[in-house]
């Protein structure tokens, strides 16, 4: 079981619901996999698009954590906080603000002005932030009490590009839920970040676009699980050489006739 802020939550991994061949599809993801958080923008849900997508997330047990996907300022990604509070009936957002089109990393002056704002105004603030640590520690003295670093950029599957820099943060920031979001493209990286002693994962396009979006959504929840059980149970330390599993004590050797 893990507690994030006031919820009770079972599984680790957190999805996007964007960009799945159809709305079937992301269900039997979402309910096959387990997840119990998704991520939901105001671009995704909006009144064009009918209400067929927001009705069918609704039934289902889920805890929606909406985002500001698609801000470029502090103003507009805090006028759609406020729409998502009001629309979604919650205080939880993900901020996003983004400062380069080309790689979408996110912008960390606005993102800390942002963060600064929405967390006086009673929200309950996730940060989509590059792995800086001294920019994490700033987040957490305006209020903070989860950030979510990514691994590497969005949509890129590349993985965890620095590990020093997301060893960092979890080693300096013990006291803090780290969320690995974007940049994952395997199960193999998400049980790497997990490994670590991240609480969780959050990713969209590494299932979403997979030839088996459901059977993916299943790898990636396995992948976690076994990542944090790992954790919590002790990783074997890493050694300079080898060592016998087998003891050696009492172990008889056989030395060879001694011949003149």
């Amino acid at each position: 079981m893990w507690t994030l802020l006031d919820k009770k939550i079972n599984k680790r991994l957190l999805l996007g619901t964007s960009q799945y061949p159809s709305p079937d599809v992301l269900k039997r993801s979402i309910v096959e996999s387990g997840v119990e958080i998704v991520t939901v923008s105001l671009r995704r849900t909006g009144p064009k698009e009918g209400s067929g997508f927001w009705n069918m997330l609704k039934g289902l047990p889920l805890h929606f954590l909406p985002n500001t996907a698609g801000c470029h300022s502090v103003k507009e990604a805090v006028t759609t906080a406020h729409m998502a509070r009001e629309i979604f009936q919650t205080n939880w957002i993900k901020l996003e603000i983004i400062g380069d089109d080309y790689n979408l990393q996110p912008d960390p002056f606005a993102l800390l002005e942002g963060a600064k704002i929405l967390n006086e105004e009673g929200f309950e603030v996730f940060p989509y932030m590059t792995d800086d640590l001294v920019l994490a520690e700033k987040l957490v003295a305006v209020g903070c009490k989860i950030l979510m670093p990514w691994a590497s950029p969005i949509g890129s599957g590349q993985g965890i590009l620095n590990p020093f820099s997301l060893n960092t943060l979890r080693k300096r920031l013990p006291g803090i839920q780290l969320i690995v979001d974007a940049g994952l493209g395997k199960p193999s990286q998400a049980a790497q970040a997990m490994e670590m002693g991240y609480d969780g994962c959050l990713l969209n396009s590494a299932v979403s676009q997979a030839l088996d979006p459901v059977g993916m959504a299943c790898a990636f929840s396995s992948a976690v699980g076994a990542g944090r059980q790992g954790y919590e149970s002790g990783l074997m330390e890493v050694r300079e050489s080898a060592r016998p599993s087998t003891p050696v004590v009492g172990t008889p050797f056989w030395h060879g006739e001694k011949h003149e």
